[in-house]
Formats: C-alpha cells, structure tokens, sequence
C-alpha cells in the first residue's frame, strides 16, 4: 500500500470521529466494576453486530471478541481493549457524568473501548483487502487482579494469534504524541499483607506491653533496605508501604498492626526473591523484640514487554499515520497492567496515547475523581489501529 492508503484510512477515522466520541460518552455515563461489565459487553456485543463481516462471541461472562477474517491468508493481528471502571465517585460536571453513584471511568477504559469499535466498524467494510484475520477483545476486569486478560487467554481467544497490540490513553503526557517503549514497559504488581502480634495494654505501662506499633514500625523502616542493600542498584524495583493500621485511641497500645503493600519490579529471578528477603527482615524484628507475625504475599500481574520488531512495526505505524513528530519515546513506568497476559502467546506492544491537554484544563491523574481525557486523542487511537491493521495485514 501507498501513502495514498494511509491518507485515505485516516479520513476515514476522521469521519466516524463523532460515532466514536459518542459512544465513548455513553460508556462513560454507563460504567461498571471489574467482573461486573454486564451491561457493557452486551452494548459492546450489540454494536459490533450492527457492522457486518463479524463473527462476534463471548469468551467469557463479562468480554466479548469479534474476528474479521479476510479473504486471502496471511498473519493473525489480535488488538485489544479494557471496559471496566472504577470504585470511585465522579466529580466532574461536564454532561455526560457517571449515572452510577460510587463507580466512574477514572482510567480511560471508555476510550479504549469506543476506539476499538471505531477500529472494528471502520475495518470491517474491508474484508476484501484483509490478509490474514484481525480479532478484536474487548476485555473485562483489568483493575482487578487475576484480572479479565487471563481469563481470556485460557478460554482460547489467543488460539493462532501472530501479533498482539493494546493501547492506553495516557492523561498524564500531552496530547500531539504517542508513546513507544521497546523491552520492559510496565512493571508486575504484588501486593503483601503483613500482620505484626504484639501484646496491648495501658500506654502508661509500655514495660508490660509487646509494643507493636514500635514494631511494626521498625518492619516497615527496615523494608526500605532491600531496594537499597539487597537489589542490584541497576534493576528496577519500588516496595512501597501503603497501610499501616493499628490502634483505636490515644492510651491504649494495641496489640497487632496490619500492614499492606505492593512490590513492583520487572527482572523474574529478582521478583520471585522478595518474599523470602521480606521474611527474613520481617521475623528478624519481630522475635527480637518478643512478637510474632503473620505474612502473605500474591503475585499480581506479570511485567508488560514489549517485542523489539512489533515495536518497530508501531513506531513506523507513528510515522506513517501522524507523523515523525508524533513519536515519543518513553521509559518504562512501574505501574501495572494485565496486558501481559496476552503476551505470553504472541509477540506483542502495548503502547500510550497522549491524553492530557492544559488548555483544556484536562491534568488530572488516572484514578482522579475528576479524570478525563482529551477527546481528541480517540480519533489518534482508532488511526494507530487501522494504520497497524494496513501495515501488517493489509500490505
């Protein structure tokens, strides 16, 4: 294919810019939980059947996946996107607010989602020139671990796929880029509980106390130190404190703290060696001091890497579809994402849209009561997929 394709494909995308806007802001008035997406997957469903050229299904309860499978043979490219919303209360105005009081598309799921059906109804009118087979998943529960993405692996939807690419708007990065990471991208998420078993009493007799807010304490102190003694200074890795509760007034010491928190990190042999450096620091402070403890630790998602060629292929993809200009390289980011579910069968890049616009007062963080994104940033979305689908099963 030529320029001439990619000029026609973007107008193309330009011109269904409002559908897809819209429906974005259906989805965002109508959000729904991790595992709860009924109501979403069946719109979902519904939309897709309206384009024809679908084999549209449900691999499981709450995701729906539409295949487009051309005429002629060639690669197998998987794209997909997340539904699911937030526990949060929405404290935006504009019109199209959450009508679900507690829950809210605090992450961009609802552009994902609008943007694939764009990229769907868009690539649909063209059967005839597809080489190969494009499936779209539109996935459940990625807020919630063990999250919708593997769910979906094991009902089957990865069978015969060769590339797999996902997007994320990104509404910390300023809209007029898309961000390409090659290798490691995004971190895995684990999360500790840790229980410290003192004895409580009266405030004013420490001496006849197991203190265990000074422990607990000196276990959250001394954590600190495997990032900083016991990993190679040159690997990533965050352990981060995030709850530390204990006590229920001012002259009583209680007698057990909980205390919950998340490793990230991208190395496997680094990651699988925590558990065994918390413990060793946990039961060292705790029975030195007379305590016990009690300690849990889940493995969450698996790092985001992204494929060296699929990754070139999408930086291209930038080039040739917005231009030069519009690539951004970015470094990985510790945040997680179940992602990486997909790319353990097949070769894969996950990549950002810049979502963020000053002017527009739109600066707020992922998980902000007052999230949005730039609307913008959707029609980029649905380019970066029908450009991906021209390049590697269209040419």
């Amino acid at each position: 294919m030529t320029a001439t394709a990619v000029v026609t494909l973007n107008k193309a995308v330009e011109e269904i810019k409002d559908q897809v806007i819209a429906w974005r802001r259906y989805l965002h008035e109508n959000p729904e939980l991790s595992f709860h997406e009924e109501k979403t997957a069946q719109f979902v469903y519904e939309t897709l059947l309206t384009f024809g050229n679908l084999e549209v299904s449900r691999p499981t309860k709450n995701s729906v996946m539409a295949r487009l499978i051309g005429s002629q043979p060639g690669k197998v490219l998987a794209m997909r996107a997340d539904m699911d919303a937030l526990p949060i209360t929405e404290e935006n105005t504009f019109e199209f607010v959450s009508k679900n009081p507690g829950v809210m598309h605090a992450c961009g799921h609802d552009g994902h989602t609008s943007m694939l059906l764009g990229t769907a109804k868009l690539l649909s009118g063209m059967k005839d020139q597809i080489k190969g087979e494009v499936r779209f998943f539109f996935q459940h529960a990625e807020e919630v671990y063990p999250g919708g993405a593997e769910e979906m692996v094991q009902a089957g939807v990865m069978d015969g796929v060769d590339i797999v690419i996902g997007t994320h708007l990104w509404s910390t990065m300023e809209f007029g880029t898309v961000g390409i990471c090659p290798g490691p991208m995004m971190a895995a998420p684990d999360t500790f509980w840790i229980t410290v078993l003192g004895k409580g009493g009266h405030a004013a007799l420490p001496h006849e106390t197991i203190d265990s807010i000074a422990i607990a304490a000196q276990v959250v102190t001394n954590l600190q130190h495997i990032v900083s003694r016991n990993a190679d200074p040159l690997d990533n890795l965050v352990l981060s404190v995030t709850q530390f509760v204990g006590g229920t007034t001012h002259n009583v010491i209680p007698g057990a703290v909980e205390i919950c928190g998340t490793v990230r990190s991208f190395d496997k042999n680094l990651r699988e060696s925590i558990p065994g450096l918390m413990e060793r620091v946990i039961k060292g402070i705790t029975e030195a001091h007379g305590a016990g403890y009690k300690f849990k630790y889940e493995f969450g998602y698996r790092p985001v890497i992204n494929d060296a060629e699929v990754t070139k292929w999408m930086e291209e993809v930038v080039e040739e579809s917005l231009g030069r200009e519009w690539v951004e390289h970015m470094r990985p980011t510790m945040g997680g994402e179940d992602f990486s579910a997909f790319q353990q069968k097949a070769p894969g890049c996950f990549f950002y849209v810049a979502a963020g616009n000053k002017e527009k007062g739109i600066t707020y963080p992922h998980h902000h009561p007052r999230f949005t994104i730039d609307e913008d940033a959707l029609e980029v979305g649905v380019k970066m997929f029908v450009n991906a689908a021209r390049k590697i099963v269209m040419e």
